[in-house]
């Protein structure tokens, strides 16, 4: 350990943007295991670890895998990895580290900070490799969860469900599982193989999953707190927001969530809506996130004669992840910055024709850190384009079963929930972007473990009032 004066950071290498442009693969190439190692050397396994405490919402145990591959222990940097996170090598991926572990690691403020990401992923992927799995309980209780959704939440709360020895019965509307991680995250960031090899696990475990089930139509809220010990609601706020603009033929501008799961059940080989076609198109994607990255990288790859992302603060202000942005300069997306739309343009078919935006400027304002965005006086122009895609957030959907069963939300819509994550009504619970609003999966998954953890302890307080 503290090699960090003797080895530099060295991120995972990336494959060149003219050959990744030609497929929908992942476009990190994996560590060696000697890389691998030698980046974990790097750590100098601080009293108080930043990474862990401050950076990773899972307080992932980071400085001992790192110690542990470092030493070439790859069987207990496997198990610890996955001791606390429920799919490491799928959050080693697509958290945003810069902001997270790698942006608390003590040398980040001069040396580089340990790559903690792909390292995680190199620990996980060649542990899989050689045959290494989480561990689980040979034979669980007779005590059983519902669980509506199978994205980030979800599957995490299986997790830790079968870790106390408790069934969970996933019920999920689509018809494969895995929510945003599937459908909503493309393939050159996750590969999908990742996603199902988790479900597999998952399942051979002892979880139950019921796809193409839709709560309050294949089945009543009702029934599931009959015939469940608890239930966990970890469904996602997939509402994407909307421009309050008329005058537009709406096959013509995509909602993010739409745009990206249709392209990515074509991918599939699933049936798919074919309006979302980019092929020979110019395309403006307008949003900052890593939603709209999404985006822009998908449309280049799908055909797209040209990407433009559009964003109404400077580059300084994304909230997208730094090597996000990267990939897709690397890709040749445009990105026209301090840029707002104000109307559609739309031809006398209401095909859309291009967008007419305004210039920006941010000023300081003492109610928001990062300034007040105002329009330039005459600065309008006009942006021509076949297709306008929104990547502006994402909002609650308005869900009919919870205001049936009268469970309490907030004015957003969000679910509210306790300490305990336990909704208004009790054995009930929640987590992820239903309670949150739109966040990282990371967030989500934390939700899912802590929300299992109080359900096991809730189901435990019941089975000993019943035997006394």
């Amino acid at each position: 350990m503290y090699d960090y004066t003797k080895i530099e950071r060295s991120e995972r290498k990336k494959i060149n943007a003219k050959e990744r442009l030609a497929n929908y693969n992942e476009i990190y190439e994996p560590y060696s295991e000697n890389t691998a190692k030698g980046q974990a050397s790097r750590c100098i396994q601080c009293g108080i670890p930043y990474c862990a405490t401050t950076g990773c919402p899972l307080n992932n145990n980071i400085p001992h895998w790192l110690k542990f591959i470092a030493e070439g222990n790859d069987d207990m940097a496997f198990k610890i990895s996955n001791e606390t996170s429920p799919f490491p090598e799928i959050l080693g991926k697509i958290c945003p580290h810069n902001r997270l572990c790698e942006g608390a690691c003590t040398l980040n403020n001069g040396h580089g900070a340990v790559t903690i990401g792909s390292i995680e992923v190199h620990i996980n992927e060649s542990g899989f490799e050689k045959g290494l799995k989480p561990s689980f309980p040979k034979q669980l209780s007779d005590k059983k969860v519902a669980i509506i959704g199978s994205g980030p939440a979800g599957i995490s709360c299986a997790n830790f469900l079968l870790r106390a020895g408790i069934k969970p019965v996933i019920f999920e509307k689509s018809d494969e599982p895995g929510g945003l991680l599937l459908y909503g995250i493309p393939e050159f960031k996750l590969e999908k193989k990742d996603v199902f090899r988790r479900i597999q696990l998952l399942t051979e475990a002892g979880m139950e999953l019921k796809l193409n089930t839709e709560i309050g139509k294949d089945i009543s809220f009702e029934e599931l707190q009959n015939q469940y010990d608890a239930v966990f609601m970890g469904f996602g706020a997939t509402e994407g927001r909307v421009l309050s603009h008329e005058g537009y033929n709406s096959d013509h501008v995509y909602m993010a969530v739409p745009f990206l799961t249709n392209i990515q059940k074509s991918r599939l080989q699933k049936d798919f809506d074919p309006k979302y076609n980019v092929r020979n198109k110019h395309v403006i994607v307008i949003g900052g996130g890593d939603t709209a990255m999404d985006c822009v990288r998908t449309s280049i790859r799908a055909g797209a004669k040209s990407v433009k992302c559009v964003y109404r603060r400077d580059e300084e202000n994304m909230p997208g992840s730094d090597k996000e942005v990267k990939a897709a300069k690397e890709e040749g997306i445009e990105f026209i910055f301090t840029t707002a739309p104000k109307h559609f343009i739309a031809d006398e078919k209401g095909n859309i024709i291009g967008m007419k935006f305004v210039k920006t400027q941010i000023v300081s304002d003492e109610k928001s850190p990062r300034g007040k965005v105002v329009e330039v006086e005459n600065s309008e122009f006009i942006i021509e384009a076949d297709v306008i895609i929104l990547a502006l957030g994402f909002s609650h959907q308005k869900i009919k079963f919870l205001s049936d069963a009268g469970i309490q939300t907030n004015d957003y819509g969000g679910i509210d929930v306790d300490e305990n994550y336990q909704t208004s009504l009790q054995g009930v619970y929640a987590g992820g972007d239903m309670v949150r609003g739109a966040d990282l999966a990371v967030n989500a998954a934390l939700d899912g473990r802590e929300a299992a953890l109080k359900i096991a302890e809730h189901i435990k307080q019941l089975s000993t009032a019943t035997k006394t």
